[in-house]
């Protein structure tokens, strides 16, 4: 695949799934940073005699991997699939890239507990945190939510009659 049909592609994908460009702007901010924290923790991690930690650290560097290749394709530009990976995580719903960091980031935790893998994941976590916010889509407005109240003590107070016997 070509970048100028992964481009093509990215440009195709549909804009529905109600995040702002800013919140569109500070998940891929919090996924760099997630990254980065990610992997330096994850190197850190490695320098250990314990097989579990070595585990959690390359699960570590791993997560910080997969987090710029989705996120930020253009800093995997000299591997060949990275185009293809991003436009593919582009096409995901939000929760399910809440799914997705959120599971990477809790293994080496569950892995290997210990400050390095708690810290270094956080941001990680955080990510798909934000994701998993987005997925909840965007609040309502006042007008619309006091009509609904409006609507619901009307139904209530209906109700309310034909229970007690009144007519109405």
């Amino acid at each position: 695949m070509s970048s100028e049909e992964a481009a093509a592609s990215t440009k195709a994908a549909p804009e529905d799934d109600g995040m702002t460009w800013w919140y569109r702007w500070l998940c891929k901010i919090a996924g760099v940073l997630g990254g980065i924290s990610c992997g330096i923790s994850g190197v850190w991690n490695c320098v250990t005699v314990n097989p579990l930690n070595i585990a959690a650290g390359v699960w570590m560097v791993l997560t910080a991997f997969v987090l710029f290749l989705c996120e930020v394709p253009f800093c995997c530009q000299f591997i060949e699939f990275a185009n293809a990976v991003a436009a593919r995580a582009d096409k995901l719903k939000p929760w399910q890239k809440a799914l997705f960091y959120c599971g990477m980031a809790l293994f080496p935790i569950f892995l290997s507990f210990s400050f390095t893998t708690l810290f270094g994941n956080a941001i990680a976590f955080a990510t798909g945190v934000l994701y998993g916010l987005a997925s909840l889509g965007k609040k309502g407005d006042a007008v619309t939510y006091a009509r609904l109240q409006h609507q619901k003590m009307g139904d209530e107070e209906r109700m309310a009659g034909t229970t007690n016997g009144a007519p109405e």
